[in-house]
């Protein structure tokens, strides 16, 4: 490891740009590369012990910091973020990851908005979870304390770098963020923000980190730094997703892609259907709690003015043999294959099928679904607690919207991803899902027989 390198390392810097970068004559060497994310992640240890520290009014006060510096500098965001998009577009980046990727003047106001959501909320930090005085005098309570540092991998979503950031913040964690190439630019500005933000208030800029600078190497390296990381989110595609799950010795929590269901029963209304579909498919069709799959039962009627609804509206329409049989001539489809029941389109396309019964949707949706989210729609009270008991994924609704699975809407300020494992943690994932816990076990002189 040069020497230069070494002693860009060990510096504590509010300029995100100044984490350590090598000349630009050579690329690092893996030894390199791991030396340097291992003194990112040791700082991150001090700064976790320093917000660990923090009061909730010390951390609220950081959040609406990052909220004002975000609106204060928004230019600047944005012309960086805009050189993402135009490099994503002319590497033919797709129109869904394109749409997570692009930043405008209302996201950076949602983004401000949400931290101070996150600042009005309870700081888990300190709650007991549970506490009793046994019959020796030993006083117990089980508490709510920082994971420590958390770090989060993802790609192509400028807006998770001050979402992840906020919510470890708050929860009295460190945050290394790796955000990916194809949104370099952006969150390069966006840490830089957040680090000057921080340290404004006297709280740690190396409470937020970045090994962007690093690529890939640097986030392998990050799988590896267990003890030093103590926990890692990834978000984003299967892909990615699987890599870090196959490949990390840090201790994982698994947020999964959304092959998200809906199934539409014999009983549900017209006007309903329609609202909840167009919603569910089309108000935001690149992210994972869209709907992706539409299971509609034979003896509805609704189909024909759904799937008119859907089309008009640009949605494709993968269907079945027997959807294709009932839909009106002026409504196009495409015929169904086996790989739709499995496809999380992210885009304005939607599988769909007929079923017979509702043990026939919840064997569809078992056999298919990624455990995300599924929705039923009906005026039928046994159906929905029928769905409800035998429906085995993170989040089920009933006769609203799959666009709900949300750490915003569900109340938690925002969210680090929705876990589909059952470890830990599952769904959206807030605050509290940030925290851990330890046992506080008060005495006065008690042993043990």
């Amino acid at each position: 490891m040069t020497e230069a390198l070494m002693n860009q390392a060990a510096e504590t810097s509010n300029d995100a740009t100044t984490v350590p970068t090598l000349p630009e004559d050579r690329q690092p060497t893996p030894a390199e590369i791991e030396s340097a994310v291992y003194a990112i992640a040791d700082r991150s240890r001090q700064a976790a012990r320093s917000m660990g520290r923090a009061n909730r009014a010390w951390k609220d006060k950081a959040l609406r910091a990052i909220g004002d510096a975000l609106l204060a500098n928004k230019q600047q965001i944005l012309a960086a973020n805009t050189k993402d998009v135009e490099a994503g577009r002319a590497n033919g980046t797709s129109a869904a990851l394109l749409d997570r990727l692009t930043l405008n003047e209302t996201r950076i106001a949602a983004l401000a908005a949400a931290l101070e959501n996150l600042a009005g909320l309870p700081d888990p930090v300190g709650n007991v979870v549970r506490g009793q005085t046994l019959p020796n005098g030993l006083r117990l309570r089980q508490v709510n304390v920082p994971m420590g540092v958390v770090a989060a991998i993802y790609e192509a979503r400028p807006n998770v770098t001050v979402d992840i950031a906020g919510l470890a913040l708050k929860s009295g964690n460190a945050v290394i963020l790796r955000g990916g190439s194809a949104a370099a630019f952006t969150n390069e500005a966006l840490i830089r923000v957040l680090r000057d933000a921080l340290e404004s208030v006297g709280l740690p800029a190396d409470a937020v980190q970045t090994v962007d600078q690093f690529g890939r190497e640097g986030a392998n390296v990050l799988m590896r730094a267990r003890g030093r990381v103590d926990v890692l989110i990834p978000r984003g595609g299967r892909e990615l997703i699987q890599t870090v799950v196959n490949n990390s010795s840090v201790p994982v929590i698994e947020t999964g892609e959304g092959n998200v269901h809906i199934f539409i029963d014999e009983s549900a209304s017209e006007d309903m259907a329609v609202e909840i579909l167009l919603n569910s498919k089309t108000q935001r069709p690149s992210v994972c709690n869209t709907v992706e799959t539409l299971l509609v039962h034979s003896g509805s009627t609704v189909l024909p003015a759904v799937a008119a609804a859907l089309n008009k509206a640009g949605v494709r329409l993968h269907a079945d043999d027997r959807v294709r049989a009932a839909l009106p001539a002026s409504v196009e489809s495409l015929p169904a294959t086996e790989d739709d029941w499995a496809t999380e389109y992210m885009d304005l396309d939607l599988a769909v099928a007929m079923v017979d019964s509702l043990d026939d949707a919840v064997k569809h949706i078992r056999t298919w679904s990624t455990g995300h989210t599924e929705a039923i729609l009906t005026n039928d009270l046994r159906n929905a607690e029928r769905f409800i008991a035998e429906i085995d994924s993170a989040a089920v609704i009933v006769n609203a919207s799959t666009r709900f699975t949300d750490g915003g809407e569900l109340g938690l300020g925002a969210e680090v991803g929705i876990s589909t494992q059952k470890l830990h943690a599952r769904g959206p994932m807030g605050l509290t899902e940030l925290t851990t816990t330890k046992w506080i076990v008060q005495g006065e002189g008690q042993v043990r027989d």
